[in-house]
């Protein structure tokens, strides 16, 4: 059976929150959950942009401001939260920047790893008392196909400070999205209420690529009708892995056409290399150090 935004459930009395939500996949992601119920809180760089997101839907809708390039932001919109919201149940870590040429984050971070990993490593530490309490919440982190391309956690040179590749950099960033998501979800498991699962919406046309080298970007753009899917249905693995009461934590959902590229969410795989439970481990205790964030779930209950 094909699961569609008719299976979402009713998410009233929930609350959501969304990062990079006012455009493409977290925009439709928020809309949706907005529509079935849930108060949703668009977590946005530019707060205009976010409004004019938010105008746009149906429901409970709320901006936050949200950088993800720094530290000093994340942790402004997480006091901000903590401030205003008693509760979260969904947290859906959606914002995210591709194939961006050699720049860094206002804390010195290579740009794809410090916005795409580090920034929402820091985020959900910091919200993460939110959702400890609250029965079937859950984090979700929208990680990439673009994992398993030339993709490695490269401890020795993290910042890419020695040499740069816009590709591989963005797929230590979407493998850390994952590996992150495996690790979370050890020491959240003898918590019993919060899970952690990752998503990826395929290949869809969305505003993502416009970093792309021109090789990539034309090729894309000209054949986007064939090779993509709009945001509706790439937003589709997210909602899911939020919403479907049978997800379980630690699940990774995306597209189930040839190539994981387009069609229905299911389950699936993420590649050899983001199961590696050393890795995991090393790269939590590395993004505990660089963003200072320590989560209110330690190792002890990873191992239990």
């Amino acid at each position: 059976m094909k699961w569609t935004e008719q299976q979402i459930p009713r998410q009233d009395g929930r609350v959501a929150v969304v990062t990079g939500a006012n455009t493409g996949l977290g925009f439709e992601t928020a809309r949706r959950l907005a529509e079935r119920g849930a108060s949703v809180v668009l977590a946005v760089r530019d707060t205009a942009k976010g409004k004019a997101a938010a105008a746009r839907m149906n429901g409970d809708v709320s901006v936050r401001e949200l950088d993800l390039t720094s530290l000093d932001s994340v942790r402004a919109a997480a006091a901000g939260l903590r401030a205003s919201h008693p509760r979260i149940d969904l947290l859906i870590n959606n914002a995210g920047v591709m194939y961006t040429p050699k720049q860094t984050t206002r804390d010195g971070f290579e740009m794809q790893f410090g916005t795409n990993h580090l920034g929402h490593f820091a985020l959900t530490g910091l919200l993460l008392g939110l959702l400890l309490p609250v029965p079937d919440s859950r984090v979700v982190t929208v990680s990439s196909t673009g994992h398993r391309i030339r993709a490695a956690i490269h401890f020795d040179d993290l910042q890419w400070e020695r040499s740069y590749g816009r590709v591989s950099a963005y797929g230590q960033s979407k493998l850390a999205n994952l590996m992150f998501t495996y690790e979370l979800q050890r020491r959240l498991a003898a918590h019993g209420t919060t899970v952690a699962v990752a998503a990826h919406p395929g290949v869809s046309n969305t505003e993502l690529v416009r970093n792309a080298p021109a090789a990539v970007r034309r090729p894309v753009t000209w054949l986007a009708p064939v090779i993509t899917q709009p945001a509706t249905a790439g937003a589709l693995p997210t909602l899911r892995a939020a919403t479907d009461p049978s997800v379980l934590g630690g699940q990774y959902y995306g597209p189930d056409g040839l190539g994981e590229v387009r069609g229905y969410p299911k389950l699936v795989m993420s590649s050899p290399e983001s199961y590696d439970l050393t890795v995991q481990q090393r790269l939590w205790a590395v993004s505990e150090d660089l963003t200072g964030v320590r989560f209110p779930v330690g190792q002890a209950a990873a191992a239990a």
